[in-house]
C-alpha cells in the first residue's frame, strides 16, 4: 500500500477513533470523520482529522477515496445507520480494501462468570445485544458480496482518559454494587487502538476479534482500586437487588462472563499496553 492510498474514513468518529486517529495520523495516515454536530466538527479538525456532518455534508467523494473503513456508529431500531442511509455512498467507494466494525462484547450475553472467546454462540441478553447481533451480520454479509475483508471487534468495557472511575470517586459519588458471581472483562482505549492498527495492517487477518484485557475483574474491585490510588476511603458496599440504579445501569448487570483474547494475540501479535485494571488505572492517574 502506498502512502497515498492509506485513508480511512471513520464513521461515528467518537472516543475509540479519536484514539486510533492520533496513532494514524503520526503514522502519516489521512483521515476523514463523520460526526453529528459542528463543534465535534473542530474538534476533529484542530486534531488533524478531516470532519463531515452527517446527515448534512456529502460523505460521497471522501468515502470514493478511502483505502479502510472503520464503522464505529451504534445500530438502532433500523439497523446500522451506514447500511441503512449511505448504501449507495458505500457502494460507490470502489477503492476500499477493508472494513472494520467496533461491536461489543455484549452480544455474548450471560455466561454466568464462564469463559467466551469468538466462537461462542451468540445470546444477547439485552437489546442493545441483539441489535448489535443483526448489525454484524449485516455487514459480514455486505462484505462478503464486495469481497472486502472485514474485521468485527467485540469491544469489551472501555475506559481511558476521561472515562474512568476516578471522577466519581473524588465527588463521593461512586459505589460499590456488589451482585455475587458477577465479573465484567474491560479493555483501555488505547489498546482497542493499538489492536484495529494492527488489523488494518494485516487485512488477510480478517475475521472476529475479542478486545480486552487478561484480567476480568468484578466492578466493585475495580472502584475500590481507585479509591485506593487516590487515598480515598473505600466506598461502602451496596447489594445489587437493593441499589438504587437507572434501567440502563441495571442492564449491565444481567450479563456475566470473562472473555478471552487469545486471537489479537496470535492474529495481529499484539502485545497488550494494559493487561489488567490495575496498570491501566495507574497509567491514567499518572497522565493527570
Amino acid at each position: 500500500m502506498t502512502e497515498k492510498s492509506r485513508h480511512l474514513f471513520v464513521f461515528g468518529h467518537g472516543y475509540s477513533a479519536t484514539t486510533l486517529s492520533r496513532r494514524l495520523l503520526r503514522d502519516g495516515w489521512q483521515v476523514t470523520g463523520t460526526v453529528r454536530d459542528r463543534a465535534k466538527a473542530e474538534e476533529l479538525r484542530a486534531m488533524g482529522v478531516t470532519p463531515l456532518v452527517v446527515p448534512d455534508d456529502d460523505i460521497a467523494p471522501a468515502l470514493a477515496a478511502a483505502s479502510h473503513l472503520l464503522v464505529s456508529a451504534a445500530p438502532d431500531a433500523q439497523g446500522d445507520p451506514m447500511l441503512a442511509g449511505f448504501t449507495d455512498a458505500l457502494d460507490a467507494a470502489r477503492g476500499l480494501s477493508w472494513i472494520g466494525y467496533l461491536s461489543t462484547t455484549g452480544v455474548y450475553g450471560d455466561h454466568g462468570g464462564d469463559w467466551v472467546d469468538e466462537t461462542t454462540p451468540l445470546t444477547p441478553a439485552t437489546k442493545r445485544g441483539q441489535m448489535r447481533v443483526e448489525a454484524e451480520t449485516a455487514w459480514q454479509s455486505y462484505a462478503a458480496a464486495r469481497d472486502i475483508p472485514l474485521a468485527i471487534f467485540r469491544l469489551a468495557g472501555i475506559y481511558g482518559p476521561g472515562r474512568g472511575p476516578f471522577a466519581k470517586v473524588r465527588a463521593g459519588t461512586a459505589r460499590r454494587i456488589i451482585k455475587k458471581g458477577q465479573v465484567f472483562s474491560r479493555t483501555h482505549v488505547e489498546d482497542i487502538a493499538q489492536v484495529v492498527e494492527a488489523a488494518m495492517n494485516r487485512p488477510q487477518s480478517s475475521g472476529i476479534f475479542n478486545v480486552c484485557d487478561d484480567d476480568p475483574a468484578p466492578p466493585q474491585d475495580v472502584i475500590a482500586y481507585a479509591a485506593e490510588l487516590l487515598g480515598r476511603p473505600v466506598p461502602p458496599a451496596i447489594d445489587f437487588e437493593t441499589a438504587d440504579l437507572t434501567p440502563m445501569a441495571r442492564s449491565f448487570y444481567a450479563e456475566s462472563k470473562k472473555v478471552r483474547n487469545t486471537r489479537i494475540k496470535e492474529d495481529l501479535g499484539v502485545t497488550l499496553l494494559y493487561s489488567d485494571y490495575r496498570g491501566g488505572l495507574r497509567a491514567l492517574l499518572d497522565q493527570e
